[in-house]
């Protein structure tokens, strides 16, 4: 199941993606009977397996009737999570990554995955948004990475019990600004380059997310899905999930030992090799960035300057 956010007549709506038509589950579901589903993500994932439930079974139902589905063109598609409780990420998770920009590939032992977290309110933008340019922007950068979004509270969980937390993944692209300055300052120090990177992390706009929520079932492996990513046509990245040095389960563990993780909320997992900064390539004005991961979909934002 695909499960998509969307708005119609300006009310946020939650819906399953079909091919190029898209049902309303909440409207399907009052249809047939069924439980009153919310128009929020969130809410809908905190219904857990209930939930699921109802939604595949209105989908069946939508699905019997044309006129209930909706062309894709004609609604508005938001981030399939438009605001997580918590948008968490990873730096440094590929080898090929580490590798391009000059580091050591490290072992699992020698480390621990490099956890950060982008403001989820103004940070998540839709498909289709704009990747804004401001007069602070010097250097954007793309990262395609793969999401996974959390169904079940975790809370100190073992890596075989991660899977039962997932209810899917998504693509998120962690636009970053490379050469973060907003104000000059006399001196650097290491503390200050580490916080200039996080924060190049943060400007509004910079967690392009979507187009669905590929449901984990239909996802199966998730460490063995391709991943891409283009601008104006030219492939950038070109990988496979399985370069992560972390998996899915690993940092889904990881995570919930020292942070309680909630239903809606989004983690992605790191960056391939194809940087922009390595390849001497900035994002700009008018520039157009696809995304691609298997099973999920496409996600497509252009570059303009505000």
């Amino acid at each position: 199941m695909k499960l998509v956010s969307f708005r119609r007549k300006g009310e946020l709506r939650i819906g399953s993606l079909v091919g190029n038509k898209i049902a309303d589950l909440r409207a399907a579901s009052a249809a047939r009977g069924g439980p009153d589903l919310p128009g929020d993500m969130v809410e809908f994932l905190e219904m857990g397996a209930r939930g699921l439930r109802a939604a595949r079974a209105a989908e069946r139902f939508a699905t019997r009737f044309p006129e209930a589905m909706l062309p894709r063109n004609r609604v508005r598609l938001e981030a399939p999570v438009p605001c997580p409780r918590k948008l968490l990420a990873l730096a440094g998770n590929y080898t090929s990554h580490l590798q391009e920009e000059g580091r050591r590939a490290r072992t699992k032992r020698e480390q621990n995955p490099r956890v950060f977290m982008k403001p989820p309110s103004t940070t998540v933008n839709r498909p289709g948004g704009t990747i804004p340019l401001t007069k602070y922007s010097r250097w954007v950068d793309w990262e395609v990475e793969l999401g996974i979004v959390i169904g079940r509270r975790a809370r100190d969980i073992t890596v075989r019990e991660a899977p039962r937390h997932i209810v899917g993944y998504t693509i998120v692209n962690d636009i970053s600004e490379r050469e973060f300055c907003v104000r000059r300052r006399t001196t650097t120090e290491d503390f200050d380059r580490f916080f200039d990177w996080l924060n190049g992390k943060w400007p509004d706009g910079f967690a392009p997310m979507g187009p669905c929520i590929t449901t984990a079932d239909e996802i199966g492996d998730p460490m063995n899905l391709a991943i891409r990513l283009a601008v104006n046509g030219k492939t950038m990245q070109d990988a496979n999930t399985s370069g992560m040095v972390f998996s899915c389960y690993e940092i889904v563990s990881y995570i919930s030992r020292w942070v309680t993780l909630e239903p809606g909320d989004v983690i992605a997992t790191g960056t391939p090799a194809g940087v922009g900064k390595v390849r001497g390539i900035k994002l700009k004005d008018g520039d157009v960035v696809r995304a691609e991961i298997e099973k999920i979909g496409v996600l497509v934002n252009k570059v303009a300057r505000r």
